[in-house]
């Protein structure tokens, strides 16, 4: 395994306390590896430990976010396998042994999922399931983990979409999403998650970045699978429609124009998504 050419990327904003024995144990493992340690405008010493420990460091002048700072390895890297983990200390390097095993299977992207002891509290356990039930229904695969960093994945194909993806933190969700859609193959490993280095903090806001999470899982599935969406949309606009014409029939026998409202829209919702499906084919006729 140490003689495979990975490139390592490792978004960091202010890790210092963890970064150091990050890089040196992924380099004890994998020699040749090629660790980027992109620093997102850190305002502490990460950047220079980085680079005492071996990795090429690319400097942020401000930060950007967390998906941004992928997008910055991503370009820098020169190696088609790439690793993308978290610089805090809570993701194992000896983990990425199982992740380069299931991509000799013939996977595209090999995600880290975690288990629920692995999340950070209970409140986010329950949040990324439901995110994780949403999304499979979305694209059609069991999603294990749709939030996490830790992956491997070919660059040319992550290239791919490298303008959909988000500066922040929702970028795991957007590119899952994306493979999946785009029919690569993706599968799920069990990791194990350490406690977060101590003076380590996570900068994710639950309320905030949740939320995001939840639009980027709309603007995603609109973007490759509308009808999906629209779908359910226009029928409950027919159900309403239906509904209230039985209500305003029974008690004064009369067609509502409420009525015929939502059935228009309901017409209408479908006509869009079908148009807005046809227009998503396009995006894969060099595919």
């Amino acid at each position: 395994m140490s003689r495979l050419e990975i490139t390592v990327l490792l978004p960091a904003k202010n890790e210092e306390i963890a970064i150091g024995s990050t890089v040196e144990r992924i380099l004890s493992l994998y020699p040749g590896a090629e660790v980027i340690v992109v620093d997102d405008g850190s305002t502490d010493n990460t950047g220079s430990i980085a680079e005492e420990s071996g990795a090429l460091v690319i400097r942020h002048p401000y930060s950007k976010g967390n998906g941004s700072a992928i997008k910055t390895g991503l370009r820098a890297a020169t190696k088609d396998l790439v690793v993308c983990m978290d610089a805090d200390g809570q993701h194992r390097p000896e983990d990425i042994g199982a992740l380069l095993n299931k991509m000799s299977e013939g996977y595209d992207m090999v995600v880290g999922a975690r288990d629920h002891e692995g999340q950070a509290g209970l409140h986010r356990c329950l949040a990324n399931g439901f995110y994780n039930r949403f999304a499979s229904w979305m694209v059609g695969h069991k999603i294990g983990d749709l939030t996490s960093g830790f992956r491997a994945v070919r660059r040319r194909k992550f290239l791919e979409f490298i303008s959909l993806l988000p500066n922040k933190f929702s970028y795991p969700t957007t590119i899952t999403m994306s493979f999946f859609r785009a029919g690569y193959s993706v599968a799920y490993v069990p990791i194990t998650v350490l406690q977060r280095a101590e003076g380590s903090k996570s900068h994710i806001n639950l309320w905030k970045d949740g939320l995001r999470f939840l639009l980027i899982i709309f603007k995603v599935g609109t973007l490759f699978s509308p009808l999906k969406l629209f779908i359910p949309i226009s029928f409950s606009y027919l159900i309403l429609g239906i509904g209230y014409y039985v209500y305003t029939f029974s008690v004064d026998h009369r067609l509502s124009s409420i009525s015929v409202f939502l059935w228009s829209t309901s017409v209408t919702v479908f006509l869009i998504g079908l148009v807005s499906e046809q227009i998503t084919q396009l995006l894969y006729k060099d595919r």
